[in-house]
C-alpha cells in the first residue's frame, strides 16, 4: 500500500470539492460575533479551524479563495507548490516542503481574498499538509474560481488559470 493510501486510511481522509483528500480536525469552541467581523461576512464564525490536507501526483487543488487568512503547514512527502494571485495582480509561486533548501518553506500564510491553487510540485509523489484557517472556515466564505472571469481579472496567467480550474 502506499505512503499517501495509508494517510488517506489512517486519517481517514475523504475527497475535497478543490481536489484531493481531508479531514477536519479542529474547530475552536470559541466563536466570534459577526459584530465584530468584516461586513462581507454572514454571521458568527468559530475562531479558528482547521484540516489536513492530501494531493498525490497529477492531482490539484483548484484556484479558490477565502475571506480568512489560510495558514499552510507542511507535514510530510514531497514539495507542494501554492500559486497565489493577488488583489493587485501579482503572482507568486511558493513551495511548502521539508529541509533547508532556498525556495522550501515549513508555513506559508495565503492571506484573506487572495486567488490560490496548489499542487504537488514536478516529481513530487504525494504531499501531506494542514491548512488552519482564522476566523474559521465556512463554505459561505469559500468561493471557487471560474476560469473565464479569473482570465479576464489576470490575463498574463491564463494558461496556469486554464490548467488550474474546474469552473468554466
Amino acid at each position: 500500500m502506499s505512503v499517501a493510501r495509508t494517510l488517506i486510511d489512517k486519517y481517514q481522509l475523504e475527497p475535497h470539492p478543490e481536489g484531493g483528500h481531508y479531514r477536519s480536525s479542529y474547530r475552536s469552541s470559541l466563536v466570534v460575533p459577526a459584530t465584530s467581523l468584516p461586513a462581507d461576512f454572514t454571521g458568527d464564525r468559530v475562531v479558528s479551524t482547521a484540516i489536513y490536507f492530501l494531493l498525490q501526483a497529477g492531482e490539484f487543488s483548484a484556484f479558490h479563495r477565502l475571506k480568512s487568512d489560510e495558514c499552510w503547514h507542511f507535514y510530510q512527502g514531497d514539495p507542494l507548490w501554492i500559486h497565489c494571485l493577488d488583489a493587485q495582480g501579482r503572482y507568486q509561486l511558493h513551495t511548502l516542503g521539508a529541509g533547508i533548501a532556498v525556495d522550501r518553506l515549513c508555513q506559508l500564510v495565503v492571506p484573506a481574498g487572495t486567488w490560490f491553487a496548489s499542487e504537488p510540485a514536478p516529481g513530487s509523489a504525494y504531499c501531506f499538509v494542514g491548512c488552519t484557517v482564522s476566523p474559521g472556515f465556512d463554505f459561505s466564505d469559500f468561493e471557487m474560481a471560474g476560469a473565464a472571469r479569473l482570465c479576464a481579472q489576470f490575463p498574463h496567467y491564463q494558461e496556469l488559470i486554464l490548467s488550474r480550474c474546474r469552473l468554466p
